[in-house]
């Protein structure tokens, strides 16, 4: 289970906070203050750990041995260490998986609801395990890495009872440098042509992905099993409810919030304060019924801090 909680303290002195919020629109600018990011990513660190820690022991219990940095096989297999092990793009995916509960976790979202992360899904990424399988056996064999399939991310509201009355379905996307057009390319689809030569936005926004999207995902279903797995008595609420809302007849919807976060470097001439997409109202291409929340998350060097991060994840320090 995932128990750090978000480093309070290290957030407010690393982001300052621009929200806002219209009707069910909620619009949150952050921007990195100037911070030694050495101090920063030391803070972070517990956090990430406790994220992809279900996922490290799945994956080395699969491919045959022991991560943890006091294993004696470690001599042989250091450049295997999950998830620090991972190429660069793989570890910005993650990242953004990670901060969406972080950020959830810290700021008032709309509804101002308090959400918990009871476990990443991290470990229902099927390249990665099969990266991991081929590299521990084979040190040459590093490659990209195909994106886990799914919803990015998932939070749960729970009442007193310990019920979901809530839960928030994260779509994170990092780019190394935001521009209004590779925004806009995420938001609406990249530019294709069509049968008749006109080019035309595709299939693959982020706005259509939440329009189409069905009422309760698969990965609510894959956080489930997870939860029986790992704390069957502690989350036994938890998981009746998300079955009662999966159940196709006579089931028992829980109500959605769709969270998009958007992080990556600040363009060169960005003023401070500016944010790339609108936040006086809620998109006119966002058909979904859910509550929205966007986050834009501005780095200045973000790459570096990514680094700084993932790679002092179980380093045996």
């Amino acid at each position: 289970m995932h128990t750090s909680p978000a480093p309070e303290a290290a957030i407010d002195e690393w982001l300052d906070e621009y929200p806002s919020v219209k009707g069910n629109y909620g619009h949150t600018l952050l921007e990195q203050t100037d911070i030694d990011l050495d101090a920063l990513a030391g803070s972070l660190r517990p956090y990430f750990e406790s994220a992809h820690g279900d996922a490290r022991k799945h994956f080395h219990d699969v491919i045959g041995i022991d991560l943890h940095p006091d294993a004696t096989d470690i001599p042989t297999v250091g450049h295997a260490l999950y998830p620090s092990c991972l190429p660069p793009i793989a570890r910005h995916g993650l990242f953004g998986e990670v901060m969406c509960g972080m950020l959830a976790q810290h700021f008032d979202f709309i509804g101002k609801h308090s959400w918990t992360v009871p476990v990443f899904l991290f470990r229902h990424h099927s390249d990665v395990e099969a990266y991991l399988f081929a590299l521990v056996r084979n040190p040459t064999r590093e490659r990209q890495v195909f994106g886990r399939f799914g919803s990015d991310f998932l939070a749960l509201a729970l009442d007193n009872d310990g019920k979901v009355v809530r839960y928030l379905v994260g779509e994170a996307k990092w780019r190394a440098k935001l521009t209004p057009s590779v925004v806009n390319n995420l938001l609406f689809g990249q530019w294709v042509e069509d049968d008749d030569g006109n080019r035309v936005r595709g299939n693959d926004g982020i706005w259509r992905q939440l329009n189409i999207d069905v009422p309760i995902p698969h990965g609510m279903r894959q956080l489930q099993k997870l939860l029986h797995e790992l704390d069957p008595v502690g989350m036994a609420e938890a998981i009746l409810s998300i079955d009662k809302a999966i159940m196709i007849k006579n089931n028992e919807p829980i109500e959605r919030t769709n969270l998009v976060l958007i992080s990556g470097n600040g363009a060169a001439r960005r003023e401070a304060g500016e944010p790339l997409i609108a936040w006086e109202k809620a998109p006119d291409e966002y058909k979904a019924p859910h509550d929205l929340q966007v986050v834009e998350l501005i780095l200045s060097n973000g790459e570096d801090l990514i680094g700084r991060i993932y790679d002092s994840l179980w380093d045996g320090t």
